[in-house]
């Protein structure tokens, strides 16, 4: 095989990954990310309302606990590269018609699902959290106090992403009293050329301070979020860009590729196209950044995702516990996700809901006392069961066939015979090994995984949608 290089895992003498560049070039193709199966791709308008309310009265039975999720979408500055569902304004009066609106829509949802179920984990994303004055995030805590049973032990996992250009003296310590345990800070480069380029200026000790004072108060599990395939971004500069970032020592990173559409995300057109790396130097970026990652001690958990061994990630990977949403990673596999907010995406265990995407829209629904649903889709047992098995493999890099039987009373060679047949080309290249009882990514697979799941993907079964982004 062409370029390999294998890297060995902090924890073990296995390789941690291998990088081939043969692989990579034929499996390199477009695929979902898989933070849902079904992916949003085949969320519907058929999906109604009532829908959703028959999903919540499931769970509320369930008796499962929750995971709290609320978009809040301001921004006070416009990142040239984000495509997420976010507003752009300096009136930060704006944020608290916004909260109001938002404990509306929990109340309705507070009784839909139960008010008395445990919420493990809660979030905040955006859009910039901390857009919110003080006075407005304790409101919004305050209201989400009385409508949910938020829980205070140390096994909480209550989370904010955090701009630090909107960092004062007094935002960590508010956070911290109003619950919230764990931080996730967006860098995306440390170098002034590239963020002027993206209109982000961000001096590395400004998140430094933001970083080492979150530390000195207690959080933890502090993740750094970087992107590459930015503008004037070089292998030279991104391996300084990870030096800098490896000494402020995050309990995690993640490492996300910068996908460029300006016809689909306007603020793009910022962005000059001849400015942005070539493709091969977006690989060379990656395959460094991987390496220089695993050799500082992180352990690669998967879909851009690293940890330090000791963190809840890592732990619960080893353990075989791991679970994906549209949070990303998470160790919370047990609960169902109720999410506020415009473009929210919650989930109970058979159904996916979303929110209006429209602002204007959304406000109208809820001051109308209505939910602002507008589309989702509801799981028959063969996306269950599909999606049990896509998780396995994206989070754990295994697959059990004892375990899978156990759980849906199938056979799996004989539920998957056809998807076993057009697994044995990955198979013979190595990405996956069929050790009888269990499926085994291998080290050439980890970077590939999202084209072993579409394997099991029912709905990409005639090949890769090109509405994905490539897989690497």
């Amino acid at each position: 095989m062409a370029s390999e290089t294998a890297v060995a895992a902090a924890a073990n003498d296995l390789p941690a990954f291998i990088w081939d560049d043969a692989l990579i070039r034929r499996y390199d193709l477009s695929g979902p990310r898989y933070t849902s199966y079904p992916t949003a791709v085949e969320f519907t308008s058929d999906y109604t309302v009532e829908d959703m309310v028959q999903a919540a009265a499931r769970s509320k039975a369930s008796g499962r606990p929750l995971s709290l999720y609320t978009h809040l979408p301001f921004c006070a500055h416009l990142c040239y590269y984000c495509a997420c569902n976010k507003v752009i304004t300096k009136k930060r009066d704006k944020a608290m018609p916004y909260v109001e609106r938002l404990l509306k829509e929990a109340a309705i949802q507070s009784r839909l699902f139960g008010a008395d179920r445990p919420v493990k984990q809660l979030h905040w994303g955006g859009g910039t959290p901390t857009f919110l004055p003080k006075d407005v995030m304790a409101h919004l805590m305050a209201g989400y106090g009385e409508l949910f049973n938020l829980k205070t032990g140390a096994d909480r996992d209550y989370s904010v992403e955090i701009d630090p250009r909107e960092v004062d003296q007094d935002t960590l310590p508010t956070l911290w009293d109003l619950g919230f345990n764990r931080i996730s800070l967006g860098v995306q480069d440390v170098n002034p050329k590239v963020q002027k380029a993206v209109n982000r200026i961000q001096p590395r000790e400004m998140t430094e301070a933001v970083l080492q004072e979150a530390r000195r108060i207690g959080f933890r599990s502090i993740n750094l979020d970087l992107i590459y395939g930015l503008p004037h971004q070089t292998p030279e500069s991104f391996a300084e860009t990870l030096e800098a970032v490896i000494e402020m020592s995050p309990d995690r990173l993640s490492v996300f590729s910068y996908a460029h559409l300006p016809d689909r995300f306007y603020p793009q057109t910022r962005i000059l196209s001849d400015t942005l790396p070539t493709p091969q130097q977006k690989l060379t970026i990656l395959h460094n950044t991987i390496n220089r990652l695993l050799e500082a001690g992180y352990e690669y958990i998967g879909m851009d995702h690293f940890a330090k061994p000791d963190d809840s990630l890592a732990v619960a990977q080893r353990a075989g516990r791991l679970h994906r949403n549209f949070q990303g990673y998470t160790t919370h596999s047990d609960c169902d996700l109720v999410s506020l907010g415009v473009s929210a995406i919650g989930q109970t265990d058979d159904a996916y809901f979303q929110n209006n995407h429209d602002l204007p829209a959304w406000e109208a629904a809820i001051d109308a006392g209505q939910l602002a649903i507008t589309r989702g889709v509801g799981l028959s047992r063969d996306d269950r069961i599909r999606r049990w098995v896509i998780g396995q493999l994206i989070c754990q890099f295994r697959l059990d066939r004892q375990q899978f039987a156990a759980e849906w009373g199938e056979e799996f060679d004989r539920y998957f015979a056809d998807e076993l047949r057009r697994l044995a080309p990955m198979v013979k290249d190595e990405l996956v090994a069929d050790e009888g009882n269990v499926l085994q990514v291998l080290p050439s697979g980890r970077l590939l995984i999202r084209a072993i799941c579409q394997i099991f993907d029912l709905y990409r079964k005639e090949g890769a949608s090109q509405r994905f982004s490539r897989i690497i």
